[in-house]
């Protein structure tokens, strides 16, 4: 059987589970590092998803707790998009993409893991990103860690 290592996953797997929302704990740090919260506007700030779907994986949320689109303000709306267009840009430059998902799960049958705080996922793609790992050993290989991507991102 061959083995795929990744004990930097180790911190994850046995960290206390977060009580309440992660986007309203992350939006109230003031070490940005700590969260990986990569930019921050006026109403929204975006972060590094911390068990992405994929390498470069963001999420964009407002900092208004509320569970969909329709309860965001125009200007919230706004800053939003803008937020989520200066991320991509980031992530063209630093991990040259072939391709994106851009997208929000909103309910939990939709795949909502916090159904409760609207928030945008940004999912780099790449040609065969998605292979036999996940569905023979329900493992996903992330080619950088996060703590590289937020210094490549922040940078931008």
């Amino acid at each position: 059987m061959e083995r795929l290592w990744a004990p930097w996953r180790r911190a994850y797997i046995y960290a206390a589970k977060q009580k309440g929302c992660i986007f309203c704990g992350a939006r109230r740090v003031k070490n940005d590092r700590a969260r990986y919260i990569v930019a921050r506007t006026r109403h929204a700030f975006s972060m590094l998803n911390l068990y992405p779907y994929n390498n470069g994986h963001v999420m964009v949320a407002p900092y208004r707790h509320v569970k969909s689109l329709e309860y965001l303000t125009e200007a919230e709306t706004k800053d939003c998009m803008a937020l989520v267009n200066k991320m991509k840009r980031a992530i063209d430059k630093t991990l040259k993409p072939h391709g994106y998902n851009i997208g929000m799960n909103i309910g939990r049958v939709a795949g909502a893991g916090f159904e409760a705080h609207a928030h945008i996922h940004i999912v780099p793609r790449w040609p065969g990103d998605s292979n036999f790992m996940p569905v023979l050993s329900k493992t996903k290989v992330i080619s950088d860690s996060l703590d590289h991507l937020y210094d490549l991102l922040k940078a931008r």
